[in-house]
């Protein structure tokens, strides 16, 4: 049985992971601020035996030195999210990505020296690191094409680029195992719309009767991956020795624009009548507010080594989400 801690475990995607681990056998620690976490993500995993949740922020240290005492496996989650959140706070957005990231790699490092044992740490990235690189299809080892330093837009993807340096340091200065995997658009149940995210502030706009508002022209391309094809290629990157030092690209290579996508959410509402409407970046964000028109991964490493593959459609992913709002 396996000690392992996920930070920010009580988020949308930490919650999936967390229910992943404990179907694998493990022992699991989550903590989570609830900054933009919900407990409730955890209910049905509640009470379980092997189950142990601690409010708190990984940017305490003598909370991360407990926490990291038994821990096998390290998934570190914890993060500012969304487009909104990134938009308006970016003093936020740089402070909570970077600082608790070097504090729990120089712990694990300090444990190390100190016991011999090391535990194998998992940086939740994002494709948000390639910025606006004009290729067509991204892969790991493409450079990133940040946008000026005068847009909040970037700093996310700045503060993530910094976290996976940080990371990648460790492993090649102190021999700390170490897996990076960026995550593209990852969707389903328990997303909330409240932070900018697109598929499910589209569904729960169509339920309340329209209209759902697309940014710009809509023309923008995404690819969404379903949050259960997610977390299970987190767990086989890290149940994997090769992958450790390693770059992932992790989520769907099927791009949609976010028109498409509007009309989809609609169709599998069920009401046709439903109006979509047009907004500015400028009114949505800010003035100065940044956007790359197509993001779309190459999942030719990650294919290689675990052989992942998305087993959920687009389709699939709209109507569970559209299943789940409505519950």
């Amino acid at each position: 049985m396996k000690h392992v801690l996920v930070t920010g475990g009580a988020g949308f995607i930490g919650s999936h992971l967390t229910e992943a681990l404990l179907g694998r056998g493990d022992r699991v620690t989550v903590v989570d601020d609830e900054s933009t976490g919900d407990p409730a993500n955890l209910a049905g995993v509640g009470g379980h035996p092997r189950l142990c949740y601690q409010k708190g922020s990984v940017a305490d240290g003598e909370l991360v030195r407990s926490l990291l005492a038994q821990a096998d496996e390290v998934y570190h989650l914890a993060a500012a999210v969304g487009v909104q959140l990134i938009a308006t706070s970016p003093i936020h957005t740089i402070e909570t990505n970077i600082y608790p990231t070097e504090l729990i790699l120089r712990e694990l490092d300090r444990r190390r020296e100190a016991t011999g044992r090391s535990a194998t740490f998992f940086l939740a990235s994002t494709s948000e690191v390639y910025g606006k690189n004009p290729k067509p299809q991204w892969s790991e080892d493409d450079d990133l094409v940040i946008g000026p330093t005068c847009r909040p837009r970037w700093s996310y993807g700045t503060s993530k680029a910094i976290d996976e340096f940080l990371a990648l340091a460790y492993h090649r200065e102190r021999g700390l195992p170490v897996v990076v995997g960026r995550f593209f658009n990852v969707v389903g149940p328990r997303q909330s719309g409240a932070y900018g995210m697109v598929l499910p502030r589209l569904v729960e706009a169509a339920l309340a009767g329209g209209p759902l508002t697309v940014h710009d022209d809509g023309r923008q391309e995404r690819c969404f991956a379903h949050v259960a094809d997610v977390a299970a290629a987190v767990v086989g990157l890290m149940e994997c020795p090769k992958a450790v030092g390693g770059v992932f690209n992790i989520g769907s290579d099927e791009p949609i624009s976010i028109l498409d996508l509007a009309r989809r959410v609609i169709a599998a509402v069920g009401n046709e009548e439903l109006a979509i409407e047009f907004t500015s970046y400028a009114e949505a964000y800010s003035s100065d507010f940044e956007d790359c028109r197509r993001r779309v991964p190459d999942l030719a490493r990650i294919r290689r080594l675990i052989g992942f593959r998305p087993r959920y459609s687009l389709d699939e992913v709209i109507r569970e989400v559209v299943a789940s709002r409505r519950k």
